[in-house]
């Protein structure tokens, strides 16, 4: 099958390949910034590391899931000394009589509006002493079934942008022993960086697999976009259609 190359495209297919590309693009990168700043201190350290992802998946086996909240995810919502005041309560063992005394005034201002059942979110309610001790046990990382509720969502939908993306870049004048494998290694970097996630639940090692396949996917991504734009507007016209 001879395909087109995509820098003799017309201009209204060239500006449909191009918008659609650059907003995939803009997608990714605000996904990438979204992880950064949601899970950046959850192992209480500044930056986003393997031990954030690792913690995030496999927990803290030290520490409670409220610790780990608060030190992470939740971090801009509790102030540090109010931080501190939860933590020598949860460290003290987790009183009823201090929880009463001491941090349900500090939940009050910072966290019943969404930990109440009021809110209607399905999330702990931290309004009780009965409520809290759901997340005062031992932080053992994300659920299964939490992460087989976002493992499908990201297979469908970043599954949707690689193909739409690939469709673009299939079109670029390029070895097609190296296009395939550009056009295939994403697929692979999603569900080798989807199975980690499983298998970090299970050991923290595999928290590198994670982040190398992410790599992997947004380096490909990357190539893909970036060439595609080249050849669509600063290539000279093709010397004659690619054969694949």
């Amino acid at each position: 099958m001879k395909l087109q190359p995509i820098c003799d495209c017309e201009l209204s297919e060239r500006l449909l390949y191009t918008s659609f590309i650059l907003l995939m693009g803009l997608g990714y990168l605000m996904a990438l910034a979204f992880l950064y700043t949601s899970f950046e201190n959850v192992d209480g350290k500044p930056g986003l590391s393997v031990g954030d992802i690792a913690e995030d998946y496999y927990g803290n086996r030290s520490g409670s899931r409220l610790e780990a909240a608060i030190r992470g995810p939740m971090s801009a919502y509790i102030q540090i000394d109010d931080r501190s005041t939860i933590v020598s309560w949860l460290k003290s063992g987790a009183s009823q009589k201090d929880y009463e005394s001491e941090i349900k005034p500090i939940l009050a201002k910072r966290c019943f509006a969404c930990h109440t059942p009021a809110s209607g979110l399905a999330i702990p309610n931290l309004s009780t002493y009965e409520g809290i001790q759901e997340v005062t046990n031992v932080d053992t990382g994300m659920s299964i079934h939490s992460l087989m509720k976002i493992s499908h969502i990201h297979l469908f939908g970043i599954g949707l942008i690689l193909f739409g993306v690939g469709m673009v870049f299939r079109r670029v004048e390029m070895r097609c022993g190296l296009k395939s494998t550009l056009i295939v290694l994403p697929f692979v970097a999603i569900l080798v960086d989807i199975m980690a996630w499983f298998l970090t639940k299970w050991d923290p090692i595999y928290a590198y697999t994670v982040v190398i396949a992410g790599a992997v996917l947004g380096l490909c991504l990357a190539i893909q976009i970036f060439t595609s734009l080249y050849q669509m507007w600063f290539k000279p016209p093709s010397q004659g259609p690619c054969q694949t």
